[in-house]
């Protein structure tokens, strides 16, 4: 063995800080890229924002003046109107029962979640409450007294049953279909009910149709939350024959270089040397911004290019494609297409949804033509409701008549998994009982 002493050379490539930030850049949503430069401008000196708000013009009625302003004022004004939580704890103070059952109440409507359900036992509000079982069992059935009706129910079952006792009264049986055969209702095995109770199919369908009537959700608005607003990324609008398409990135502000710092640029110290990097971090995020800008909308314009028919017509038209088609029309890494369409919602005259919606898997059929996963799926809708509800077709028989008809290659288990994704019930769901 002998020591030597070799010179190599190699070349690597070092994940910078810079590179990594610019990576992350290209992923950010418009509103993430927002708090991202606000977040800069707490760290660099040199980054001055002049925030860009745009002027809404809005007329009074009074002068008949127009005002520019960022807001509509009304949307400042409060609304009166009471949330569900606020009216059944209004209702609360009219029923005739002790303060110590109205606390009880105040904690049991408090803890409803987002549906009307009560998702807490009795043990377990026993062990945080004050309160023993037989309270809250009682507290519970007072609950329950309050309108809407199904409201403090524990569990879908139990919430039909509050409703159908409540606008059924006079029908037993279908209360106690609800409390003893839902599942068996649900499954549509009707002969069996009917075998049971020994009873009609008309019979069974007539409990069928009242239980449709209800309301499995009797206070879906309980949350009293306010409606979330999707912000696009990218707009995409019709002008004649042809689509524009532009960012969405108005409300974003302008990064300026403090004026404060120039002097420093042209100096030797130790000063100047911190003033330049913060300079360069500076000019970075400039590049940055218009290297994420330049990517999206070069990724946009292929996407109108190879989807024209879908910008037109909607989902029925969208055409196969993926992320390596489009890199190789812009000449970019796969990856970088990847993360620029990652977090993007772009608003389209067909409707706002995720970018990604417009890559759809290729599915080839037996004509050498290519048809996209998107398009097989409203196929499968279409087809499900066209068909016999008294002989719904098995998920194998469907894949059948994709092959046979439409020339669809498909297996029954990719049916079964469009089908679950659509939520259409299977075949025995979907069956319709002749009575």
């Amino acid at each position: 063995m002998e020591l030597v002493l070799q010179q190599r050379q190699t070349l690597n490539l070092v994940m910078t800080t810079e590179l990594r930030q610019a990576i992350q850049l290209l992923q950010y949503s418009t509103y993430e890229l927002y708090q991202f430069i606000q977040e800069q401008q707490l760290e660099n000196p040199l980054i001055e924002l002049k925030e860009n708000v745009p002027d809404i013009p809005y007329k009074t009625n009074r002068t008949n003046k127009t005002i520019y302003t960022s807001h509509d004022p009304f949307d400042f004004i409060e609304s009166n109107e009471m949330g569900m939580r606020e009216n059944l704890l209004e209702q609360k103070q009219f029923l005739h029962i002790t303060e110590k059952e109205k606390k009880l109440l105040h904690f049991l409507i408090l803890s409803l979640d987002d549906n009307g359900y009560l998702p807490l036992s009795v043990e377990v509000i026993a062990n945080e409450t004050p309160f023993n079982e037989v309270e809250i069992n009682k507290g519970i059935t007072q609950l329950q007294q309050l309108e809407p009706v199904g409201v403090g129910a524990r569990n879908l079952q139990e919430c039909l049953f509050i409703q159908a006792t409540a606008y059924f009264p006079e029908d037993c049986l279908l209360a106690c279909v609800i409390k003893d055969h839902l599942q068996l209702l649900a499954d549509k095995k009707w002969k069996e009910i009917a075998k049971q109770f020994d009873i009609p199919l008309a019979k069974v369908k007539e409990i069928y149709d009242k239980i449709q009537c209800l309301d499995p959700s009797p206070c879906t608005d309980i949350s009293n939350s306010k409606a979330d607003y999707l912000n696009p990324d990218i707009i995409v609008e019709s002008k004649g024959d042809n689509f524009v398409t532009y960012l969405n990135d108005g409300y974003l502000p302008e990064i300026g270089l403090n004026s404060h710092y120039i002097d420093f640029l042209t100096e030797k110290n130790e000063v100047s040397k911190y003033v330049h990097d913060h300079y360069r971090k500076y000019q970075w995020l400039l590049n940055s911004i218009e290297q994420r800008r330049s990517t999206i909308l070069k990724i946009v314009r292929v996407l109108l290019n190879k989807q024209r028919h879908f910008f037109i017509n909607g989902f029925a038209d969208l055409q196969p494609l993926t992320l390596k088609e489009v890199a190789d029309e812009i000449n970019m890494h796969e990856s970088t297409v990847s993360r620029a369409t990652t977090n993007k919602v772009i608003q389209t005259p067909k409707g706002s949804f995720d970018i990604r919606l417009l890559f759809a898997t290729k599915l080839t059929t037996d004509n050498g033509d290519a048809t996209s996963q998107a398009k097989v799926k409203l196929l499968l809708k279409d087809f499900v409701d066209k068909e016999s509800k008294q002989k719904p077709l098995s998920d194998q028989k469907i894949a059948d008549y994709f092959k046979t008809k439409k020339g669809i290659t498909i297996s029954r288990r990719t049916v079964a998994k469009y089908r679950e994704e659509l939520k259409i019930p299977s075949s025995s769901k979907r069956k319709s009982v002749d009575v």
